[in-house]
């Protein structure tokens, strides 16, 4: 068999991801429903829940197209324990990838984000439509990129960091892990792990916020 499966579909951006998987020309074989709620899927892949995901499908690639970080991880750990042991990367089809970029397994980057050379994602990184990245950018595990976000070279990002639509990060600086940056903010200097980070210039509102939403990644 071949094809994708997404893991976790109660999140209305899996539609982006679904298609990404289609403009890639892989089958999308089926969308997993690991909590009640509405199903987010347009096409006609079929709904499971992981109990009636087969073997044979256990041992597909899939994604998991959840933008808070928290949430990736745990749905992520969720898939591995239920079977699924191939994360899958996708680049939108659309993206001229440089040559030179490292994305660790079960990253997703979406249509019309530009990439710069030399950059480095830890693994389920997800990088949202027309993000603009710098040249050696350097992200951790469970990274989320907001829409539009412009990140200059060298900038960092710890493991779990949100980077909120439309927010500027200035070459050469970190942010820490599970900190947020607000959307729309203008980051001139380093923000420091679980801090929430507003403004332009940008300034620290709140310390120990456990992570976008509360939710550390570990």
């Amino acid at each position: 068999m071949r094809g994708v499966i997404l893991y976790g579909i109660g999140s209305s951006i899996v539609v982006d991801v679904e298609e990404s998987v289609y403009r890639a020309n892989l089958p999308l074989v089926a969308g997993i429903a690991n909590h009640p709620g509405p199903a987010h899927l347009l096409g006609e892949a079929r709904i499971l829940t992981p109990a009636e995901v087969s073997p044979e499908e256990r041992s597909l690639p899939f994604l998991v197209p959840l933008f808070t970080p928290g949430h990736r991880q745990a749905a992520a750990e969720e898939a591995a324990r239920h079977g699924l042991s191939r994360p899958f990367t996708l680049i939108d089809p659309s993206i001229a990838a440089p040559r030179h970029l490292e994305l660790g397994a079960g990253s997703y980057i979406n249509a019309g984000c530009s990439l710069g050379s030399g950059s480095v994602f830890g693994v389920f990184a997800f990088i949202n439509r027309g993000a603009s990245l710098g040249h050696h950018v350097r992200g951790g595990n469970y990274v989320s990129v907001g829409p539009g976000a412009v990140l200059a070279g060298h900038v960092g990002l710890g493991t779990g960091a949100f980077i909120g639509a439309g927010a500027t990060i200035l070459p050469e600086v970190s942010i820490g892990a599970n900190a947020v940056v607000g959307a729309g903010s203008v980051v001139t200097k380093d923000v420091p792990e679980g801090c929430l980070a507003i403004g332009n210039p940008a300034r620290i509102v709140r310390r120990g916020i456990g992570g976008y939403r509360g939710i550390a990644v570990r």
